[in-house]
């Protein structure tokens, strides 16, 4: 998959990670545009030769920059220039599906807008409203809502780690449920394992480290 195609499928990935902040003081679209940052950041950055899909890799840098907003005391200025812009974009992205009968690629927007790939990506994260995780391809419209969970479930981090326990090997997986999600000990883990309870503790911490590197960047 290529970075643009990273990038555009995935912008749902950043309105479900920016919903989940609605309420904290900042405008959604402040959110969603410090989440789009982060994705881009993403793509630049992944490499798909680590074993981690590219939703694992992008959540922690997503949740990341739109933290910074609250970090930082301010939100996402997206300037009247930028704005205009995304106009522009907007109106040749509808034209050329109208004269091709489909969607153009962002390295077309970019060569149509005579700037580079990256600025069209985040001229259309400016323009493009969320798109819904939960959308029928096949209806005619599309669903721009994204299912959340209430205000007091602890912020993202928990997207983050299930897109990490995800793309981990069944048995590191399994280790990893039973000792921090039924809670049991190293000693009952390694009896259902069939290994030893040396053998969890080590697989442990190393499992541990590793999501822990992969968490913080």
């Amino acid at each position: 998959m290529t970075r643009d195609e990273l990038i555009l499928n995935n912008l749902g990935l950043v309105g479900s990670c920016a919903t989940r902040f609605v309420g904290k003081g900042v405008e959604y679209d402040d959110l969603y545009s410090a989440g789009c940052v982060g994705l881009i950041k993403a793509a630049d950055g992944f490499d798909e030769d680590l074993g981690f899909a590219f939703s694992t890799y992008a959540v922690p840098s997503i949740l990341g920059e739109i933290r910074r907003i609250f970090r930082d005391g301010g939100a996402v200025k997206i300037s009247r220039t930028l704005k205009e812009k995304a106009r522009v974009l907007t109106a040749i992205k509808e034209k050329y599906e109208k004269e091709n009968g489909y969607e153009p690629t962002v390295s077309i927007l970019s060569e149509k807008m005579g700037i580079s790939i990256e600025e069209t990506a985040q001229l259309l994260c400016i323009s493009q409203p969320v798109i819904s995780l939960t959308a029928d391809n096949e209806g005619e419209e599309k669903q721009i809502d994204v299912p959340c969970e209430d205000e007091y479930s602890p912020i993202d981090d928990r997207i983050a780690v299930h897109q990490l326990l995800n793309s981990l090997p069944d048995r590191d997986r399994r280790l990893i449920e039973l000792r921090f999600f039924d809670e049991l000990t190293q000693s009952k883990t390694a009896d259902i394992l069939g290994i030893s309870q040396v053998q969890v503790s080590r697989r442990e911490k190393s499992i541990l480290s590793a999501m822990r590197k992969k968490l913080t960047g």
